[in-house]
């Protein structure tokens, strides 16, 4: 993919941000949007945007996409994996020393859930706000257990049952790959971030009301792997300029399964917030 990438014009880059080698995309857009920032969810990595960058460069300044510490092509720091609110500082220094100037931040999943704590925490930063499946609801305590237990993988069928249900329809090579599927839940950063996250990292109802920036929420009416319990959650605690649309044939990582629909559906609300031309 990053080859694919490179011969895109797509810049792989590290950069040292708190200590931490960091890697990124980043594309040069030819559209007068803002800077466009792509967060990837737990288990995931930038690669997973990677049909999306090349459309949205039409509309953006510049796209960027980051793989957090311990994934993708960021190395695990040499003093073991990354607690979350180090990764979320991670991530909030790399906007404020390196972009230096507001994005349109969108994450997935649980980078969905860091974009809630960036947005609530350094607003200043966060030109617009786009959720794409997002965690971080609150959650009856079973469920929460529930959703945890389903990242435990450590066989074959495990790895082949939640590629199932990261999609609408699974791509059968990924069901064929459960071995590599297995290994990327056994990484070190994903298997610790499973222990340490508890239901009080929730995001609280006051953080989302507080939200001010354009903000845009995608479900997919396929989602299996969050409870519809989350969505319920968001559309009671967002703000009411919140935009949120739950899409038939999107599951919960849209950017790999149906990625034309879902650049369509950021440029469309990037437009009607006069972010993009």
């Amino acid at each position: 993919m990053r080859r694919v990438l490179q011969a895109q014009g797509v810049k792989s880059e590290t950069h040292r941000v708190r200590g931490h080698e960091v890697h990124t995309y980043r594309l040069e857009g030819t559209g007068l949007g803002p800077p466009l920032f792509l967060l990837h969810g737990l288990g995931s990595s930038a690669n997973a945007y990677w049909r999306t960058l090349k459309p949205l460069s039409l509309h953006f300044r510049r796209v960027w996409a980051i793989d957090v510490p311990g994934n993708g092509f960021s190395p695990q720091p040499a003093s073991g994996p990354l607690p979350w609110r180090e990764q979320l500082a991670t991530v909030r220094s790399f906007l404020e020393d390196v972009i230096s100037e507001p994005v349109f931040l969108i994450g997935n999943s649980l980078g969905g859930a860091m974009s809630l704590y960036l947005a609530h925490d350094r607003p200043k930063l966060v030109r617009a706000l786009g959720l794409i499946s997002p965690a971080g609801a609150k959650l009856e305590d079973g469920r929460f257990r529930e959703l945890v237990r389903s990242f435990e993988v450590s066989t074959h069928a495990q790895a082949r049952a939640i590629t199932r249900r990261l999609f609408a329809k699974p791509p059968l090579p990924l069901l064929l790959l459960s071995g590599q599927m297995r290994a990327l839940y056994a990484n070190p950063t994903v298997k610790s971030l499973i222990k340490e996250v508890q239901p009080a990292d929730a995001v609280t109802e006051d953080m989302l009301a507080g939200l001010a920036m354009p903000t845009l929420l995608i479900w997919g009416g396929s989602e299996k792997l969050l409870p519809a319990e989350g969505l319920a959650y968001f559309r009671a605690h967002l703000p009411k300029h919140a935009e949120i649309h739950e899409v038939e044939g999107f599951g919960h990582m849209p950017q790999m399964e149906n990625p034309r629909p879902l650049v369509r559906r950021i440029i469309d609300f990037a437009r009607a917030q006069q972010l993009a031309g």
